[in-house]
């Protein structure tokens, strides 16, 4: 892990917004998905910050950023901005429904030259609607606070092929989750919401990222920077898909697939590293 600063910005509302920094050279900002914080994009940051100055927030609502009083796709979107204005950036990279977030600022920030995207899960037909289904029966669990169910509810939507949380049954996987959520937020940290449970938690803005981005689709096209499309050839069969018709909607974008990765490539502790040198390859 390489040294970093932090810094915030104001949001369009009020709301506080805080980022690591790291490197020199051109800015890139790299925006997370869901049961992560700028933390979970260290290294990442790390292999990229002999090229570029590296900004990773921590998304609305997680690490050390405040919550919105009414939370939106277009308020997460308002606080990428700020941070684009604050460090006269014009690149960016979004994982998953940071992705989503990319895609709406893109819409409503000219000013960017380069943008990756590392699968978005967009509900573009009848055979991704299926996930709204399980965003419910995550929605089901969190009222009953039942945060190992909310989990399992997550991974069933995102989690790669093969993955053990999709096969085994809620009955087993949940006990097991709910030993690990506690045992986890007993762990003494000097980051504010940060432990599983709070990302868990924190998880319910993905979903409506997701849901209030449908029909954005349509809009892409007007994107006038460059744009790369990312994937892992493990990933979850809908993402492709998903991929599929945002590719269909920019016959101008690159796409690639990165071998023996799978949906979270970019974080710490996949593969990092194979995500780093397409990006460093695609900016520069």
């Amino acid at each position: 892990m390489k040294p970093y600063t932090s810094n915030f910005a104001v949001s369009n509302d009020g709301t506080k917004i805080h980022y690591r920094q790291m490197g020199s050279g051109e800015g890139l900002v790299l925006v997370h998905g869901a049961m992560m914080y700028s933390g979970s994009f260290m290294q990442l940051a790390g292999l990229l910050a002999d090229h570029f100055t590296v900004y990773i927030p921590d998304r609305c609502g997680r690490g050390l950023s405040e919550m919105h009083a009414a939370h939106s796709l277009l308020a997460e979107s308002e606080d990428i901005q700020t941070i684009l204005n604050q460090t006269n950036t014009r690149n960016i990279f979004g994982l998953s429904s940071g992705a989503i977030i990319v895609l709406q600022t893109a819409l409503l920030y000219p000013n960017l030259q380069k943008i990756a995207l590392f699968e978005p899960p967009l509900l573009v037909d009848a055979t991704t609607a299926h996930l709204l289904q399980l965003e419910r029966n995550y929605d089901r669990a969190m009222a009953k606070q039942q945060y190992g169910k909310a989990f399992i509810s997550f991974m069933k939507k995102a989690g790669d092929r093969g993955s053990w949380m999709k096969s085994l049954p809620a009955f087993v996987t949940a006990p097991l989750m709910n030993i690990a959520i506690n045992s986890n937020a007993k762990r003494k940290s000097d980051k504010k919401k940060t432990d599983l449970k709070s990302l868990i938690i924190a998880t319910q803005y993905d979903n409506r990222a997701v849901r209030q981005s449908q029909g954005i689709i349509d809009k892409v096209p007007d994107i006038t920077a460059d744009i790369l499309l990312m994937g892992g050839e493990k990933s979850n069969p809908f993402l492709k898909k998903s991929s599929d018709a945002l590719n269909a909607a920019l016959p101008n974008a690159q796409r690639i697939t990165l071998p023996n990765t799978g949906h979270t490539a970019a974080a710490n502790s996949e593969k990092p590293e194979l995500v780093a040198n397409e990006l460093i390859a695609f900016m520069k």
